[in-house]
């Protein structure tokens, strides 16, 4: 029986798109390099902070002035993180269902921790036993070292639990630490990049979710 569901966060649960693409942009004009386009950063995204500013900036970037423009990134996301980014429909609905039927839940992003955390307060308070970004020293997914540290600190066990997630990092972590994987198709990947990595079930909706972990 599944009782614990553990969600990726962008993509998954928010749509963040709209305000990363704002963030990436402006780490970028500081240096003056051309914006990224809505449909780039969709592809940039899912593997922390540091990659998708690596993958925003120019080839041949410095990682001195790389590093300009993740400071200028951060500084710009921590005040405007709110601004476009949203729960995707059924969402809520889908996370009150779960909690009142007792499932565990949770959230391990490759967003860096200070934000998985605000925006966990932000937008599903009190849904969630436990939410952790990227952290110094935890190597970030498709490692499993995050998930093991939640399921511990839930009392669960890989065999009982479930990785929701809409890109192939997510399907490898699930993969990597044991789980059934769940990736969904209204995030930032289409359904034929999560069939190809092996997801166990693809679902097209948030209530969908409800089947397969009841």
């Amino acid at each position: 029986m599944i009782d614990t569901v553990i969600f990726d966060m962008d993509g998954t649960l928010l749509d963040t798109l709209e305000d990363l693409k704002d963030a990436v942009n402006e780490g970028l004009s500081v240096k003056g390099y051309p914006a990224r386009s809505l449909e780039e950063i969709r592809q940039f995204v899912g593997n922390g902070v540091g990659v998708l500013l690596r993958n925003a900036v120019p080839e041949g970037t410095s990682e001195a002035d790389m590093a300009v423009c993740l400071e200028a990134f951060k500084a710009h996301y921590a005040k405007h993180w709110q601004d476009k980014t949203k729960p995707y429909d059924g969402i809520l609905q889908l996370l009150a269902d779960l909690k009142a039927s007792g499932k565990k839940t949770a959230v391990i992003s490759n967003k860096y921790d200070e934000a998985v955390v605000q925006l966990c307060k932000d937008y599903f308070p009190e849904l969630f036993d436990a939410a952790r970004g990227e952290r110094a020293g935890v190597p970030r997914k498709p490692a499993p070292d995050g998930i093991y540290s939640i399921l511990e600190e839930l009392g669960s066990v890989k065999e009982h639990a479930v990785y929701v997630g809409d890109s192939e990092v997510d399907m490898e972590t699930a993969k990597n630490a044991g789980l059934v994987s769940v990736g969904v198709t209204w995030g930032f990947r289409d359904r034929e990049l999560l069939e190809e990595k092996g997801a166990d079930y693809i679902i097209e909706s948030p209530a969908q979710l409800l089947e397969i972990v009841k």
